[in-house]
């Protein structure tokens, strides 16, 4: 299993602007979903999104994080708009 933290900091090294911009970044697994649960907040906005097992390996080992880079700037975006 994957450490949430070791997600957590890859977020944070895709887009190292999230912990200046007073954006906070949760990860848990959800064992009922099966998926990890990528949980943005800011001010009273909250957005969460859910990324499958496979594709969160495949980016921590450094070969493909666009799922997950496409969820998180979305979420951002998202929550910026708000």
């Amino acid at each position: 299993m994957i450490d949430k933290k070791v997600i957590c900091e890859k977020i944070k090294e895709i887009y190292p602007d999230i912990g200046e911009c007073g954006i906070d970044v949760n990860v848990d697994y959800d064992e009922s979903q099966k998926r990890w649960v990528v949980d943005l907040k800011k001010d009273n906005h909250e957005l969460k999104t859910y990324l499958d097992p496979g594709d969160a390996e495949v980016c921590l080992e450094g070969k493909q994080c666009v799922s997950l880079g496409i969820e998180i700037a979305q979420l951002r975006g998202n929550i910026e708009r708000m």
